[in-house]
C-alpha cells in the first residue's frame, strides 16, 4: 500500500480484513454521512458511488458496486489491477467505480489529468490501462509515448486538457475530500458495497468481500 502520510499505521491485509468485520459488527458497515468541506457534502451516496464524472468499469448496472482510490505510480495499484479487473469480470454483476487519487508526487497528478483528459475522447479506460500496465515508475514522456501507443488523439488530449481543465481538477479534488474523509491513508483503498477496505486484498478476498456486501445488502 502506497502510503499517503508519513505518521500512523498502514492496514495490513489481514488488518483490512478485521477492520471490515469490525465496522460491520458495530456499525453495520460505511453510512454515508455529512462531512463538512468547503460546505459542500462530501460523503454523500450520490457523490462517492455515482459521481458522473468518474469513470465506470464492470457492468454499469451491477448490484454492488466497488470504488477504488488509486495512484497511476503505486505499485500496489498496478500488482492488484489485473486480478481486481478479473474478480469483476467473473462475478460480472460488479460495478467499478475509478477514483483517480494521485498522492505520490507531482506526476502522479499530470498522470491523473492526462487520464481524465482521454476521458473526453473515450480514451479513459485505454489510458488508465497503459499507465497502470508498466512496472516503471512514470514520467511525462513515458506517459504520452504510453498513451499515443494505446491509440490516444494526443493534440485533441492537450485541447482538452486546457479546455477541460479545471473540471478535471474538481474531479481530484472531490476523490481527494472523500478519501481523506474516509480516513484512508495510501493507495489502493476501497468501498466494496458499504463496507471500508483500506488496503490490498487478494482474489479470494475480494471474492468473500463482494459476497458480504450483497448479504449486507438484502439486510
Amino acid at each position: 500500500m502506497a502510503k499517503f502520510r508519513s505518521s500512523g499505521l498502514v492496514p495490513t491485509r489481514r488488518a483490512a480484513l478485521t477492520l471490515i468485520g469490525a465496522g460491520a459488527l458495530a456499525a453495520g458497515g460505511i453510512t454515508f454521512a455529512r462531512a463538512a468541506a468547503d460546505d459542500d457534502e462530501v460523503l454523500t451516496e450520490a457523490k462517492v458511488l455515482r459521481d458522473p464524472d468518474t469513470p465506470v468499469a464492470g457492468n454499469p448496472d451491477g448490484n454492488i458496486t466497488i470504488v477504488e482510490w488509486s495512484d497511476y505510480n503505486c505499485p500496489y495499484c498496478r500488482k492488484l489491477e489485473p486480478e481486481l479487473r478479473q474478480v469483476v469480470q467473473d462475478d460480472g454483476k460488479v460495478r467499478l467505480v475509478m477514483k483517480d487519487w494521485p498522492i505520490l508526487g507531482p506526476i502522479s497528478v499530470t498522470a491523473a489529468r492526462i487520464a481524465l483528459a482521454a476521458k473526453f475522447q473515450g480514451k479513459y479506460h485505454q489510458a488508465h490501462d497503459a499507465m497502470m500496465g508498466v512496472s516503471s515508475r512514470l514520467t511525462e514522456p513515458r506517459i504520452n509515448e504510453l498513451l499515443a501507443g494505446a491509440g490516444v488523439d494526443m493534440d485533441r488530449l492537450k485541447r482538452d486538457l486546457t479546455d477541460h481543465g479545471k473540471d478535471i481538477d474538481a474531479i481530484l479534488k472531490r476523490n481527494n475530500e472523500q478519501a481523506e474523509a474516509f480516513g484512508f491513508r495510501g493507495t489502493p483503498s476501497f468501498i466494496v458495497g458499504k463496507y471500508r477496505v483500506p488496503g490490498v486484498l487478494s482474489m479470494t478476498e475480494f471474492e468473500q468481500v463482494i459476497a458480504d456486501a450483497r448479504k449486507a445488502k438484502m439486510n
